[in-house]
């Protein structure tokens, strides 16, 4: 089959060519974020239904939740995947076509082992789905960054998203209906299973035939033994420091903080609340440091000359604080939006459902394809303090309805309807504030998302694209995972209203970072770097 005409080194050649090529690379990126975001679901809520459909036990469910752990930390082995380059497809494909490949025969295995009789086997199986996944998302992440231009890669991020989310609508809302004896098809769950492995077959066989070639940087140079071994080494440690987090810190801290908790009228709950973020803090404050000594004691070269690269480019820690800061107060607004909404204003399921489902989920694919449209004219910085702002002042919705509470705007009934991943029973009467505040949540906040992630692809370096990328990428998920803990403390503390004004004040200080002295650096990443040397 002939080359793909995107799969020459990605140009600024003017004329039909290179629109034609830019349409191709974004293409192909919408059907890479189909295929990275199918697997996710099936180590997730669809498992759990068909555990549950299985009879096993609620507490069995909620331990083979943690198969989803390496999602977590699979920048550990990013590196390896930067260092070694398989034959024949080149560095990005082959480990894209391997991955692949590698889901479609474990999910071929689940659907072959009976969770009931081999709970023990299923769990490796879901576990190894799950370690696959995230590494073909560290490949895809790798892919994305290498092949787009400055000017896509905001349009780029939005498609890679709009894929990966009707994917997991795919694997988590209509596998739903395929298994339903009377609305779908009545297929049995490993039949789902069987299907999912085959669609993987056909992104494989795409990886192959369709998804150009690259030319980019050479692999990182290492001595091979080094970065293996300094992988294991690393990932010991991160083990070890949980395990002595959890068994020997927590408890210290707890005995530790009991006499000045008692000093004070918070109740024993909330103070147990704080006790566990204070542990979180420092569990992170010892793992992280304990990580990167033995990356250095083991000669990880590969990780520790990707970070030596990243923080050799000016602003590189004011970037860092940046990617953290960026989407922290929209993570802390969303962070307990489910209670809020079913606790603090008393809103019915049905109605929070309707709210999540038809607009929530539509519009946070809109915004993130509306914010990498505007990207085409707006370039990096404009977006970032745009879409930055939009998604902060978001938050004093949710205050404006904490403070006024529901049923300020009346309500309009939604009628029934079954578009086959969801459903509406009878007619609904939802809160038309309550609409509004997902409305202006997920359409600003996807916007943002495709800014930042048009950020993060333009500081990794090509020949570390894999670790450097797999590391913002962690960064910038501090907010969305760590902000948890301390976000009910404060709400259960302040109330609502201060809660959200909270969330409002702790948007500003990014947006202030991107008014000084990061404009200039931001504005150079939209130049084109001409460092393409050999093909990968």
């Amino acid at each position: 089959m002939p080359i793909p005409p995107a799969s020459v080194a990605p140009s600024a050649a003017p004329g039909l060519a290179a629109r034609l090529q830019s349409v191709y690379r974004l293409a192909v990126v919408t059907l890479l974020g189909f295929a990275s975001g199918l697997p996710l679901s099936l180590t997730g809520p669809t498992m759990q239904a068909w555990l549950s459909g299985e009879g096993i036990d609620l507490a069995t469910i909620g331990v083979l939740s943690l198969v989803g752990l390496p999602y977590t930390f699979k920048f550990l082995w990013a590196p390896l995947m930067d260092r070694f380059e398989l034959p024949l497809l080149g560095r990005r494909r082959g480990w894209m076509v391997l991955t692949q490949l590698a889901l479609a025969g474990l999910m071929m295995a689940m659907a072959a082992c009976s969770p009931q009789a081999n709970t023990h086997l299923f769990a490796l199986l879901a576990l190894g789905v799950a370690f696959a996944s995230a590494a073909q998302d560290i490949v895809i992440d790798a892919y994305r960054t290498d092949v787009l231009l400055p000017a896509e890669r905001g349009l780029g991020a939005s498609l890679n998203v709009a894929g990966y989310r009707l994917a997991m609508i795919v694997s988590g809302g209509l596998t739903f209906i395929w298994v339903d004896p009377q609305q779908g098809g009545g297929w049995t769950w490993p039949q789902v299973y069987q299907a999912m492995a085959w669609l993987m077959v056909v992104a494989a066989v795409a990886s192959v035939l369709l998804v150009p070639r690259l030319r980019q940087a050479s692999a990182p140079h290492s001595v091979a033994q080094h970065d293996v071994q300094g992988f294991l080494v690393v990932l010991a440690v991160v083990v070890a420091g949980a395990a002595a987090v959890n068994l020997l810190l927590a408890p210290a801290l707890r005995e530790a903080l009991a006499p000045l908790w008692a000093t004070t009228s918070l109740p024993a709950a909330l103070a147990g609340k704080w006790t566990d973020f204070l542990t979180l803090l420092l569990g992170i404050a010892l793992i992280g440091p304990a990580a990167l000594w033995a990356a250095r004691r083991a000669r990880f070269e590969t990780l520790l000359n990707s970070l030596g690269n990243y923080f050799a480019q000016p602003g590189a820690m004011a970037f860092l604080v940046l990617i953290v800061l960026y989407k922290l107060g929209d993570a802390f607004a969303q962070a307990l939006l489910t209670p809020f909404f079913l606790k603090g204003m008393h809103f019915s399921t049905a109605e929070i459902g309707v709210a999540y489902k038809v607009i929530g989920m539509w519009l946070s694919i809109l915004g993130a394809l509306l914010g990498g449209a505007l990207m085409l004219k707006l370039r990096l910085w404009r977006s970032l303090l745009l879409f930055g702002s939009l998604q902060t002042l978001s938050a004093l919705g949710l205050w404006w309805l904490a403070q006024a509470g529901p049923g300020q705007l009346g309500r309009i009934v939604m009628p029934a309807f079954d578009w086959g991943f969801v459903k509406l029973a009878q007619a609904t009467p939802v809160d038309v504030s309550l609409m509004l505040a997902v409305a202006n949540e997920n359409l600003c906040g996807g916007m943002a998302t495709a800014a930042l992630l048009a950020l993060l692809m333009s500081l990794c370096n090509q020949r570390f694209t894999a670790t450097q990328f797999a590391l913002l990428s962690a960064f910038a998920m501090v907010g969305r995972v760590w902000v948890g803990p301390l976000a009910g403390v404060l709400a259960e503390s302040i109330g609502w209203p201060s809660f959200f004004i909270v969330a409002f004040v702790l948007g500003l200080p990014a947006l202030l970072m991107l008014l000084g002295p990061l404009r200039r650096a931001i504005v150079a990443l939209e130049v084109e770097p001409d460092d393409a040397t050999s093909e990968a």
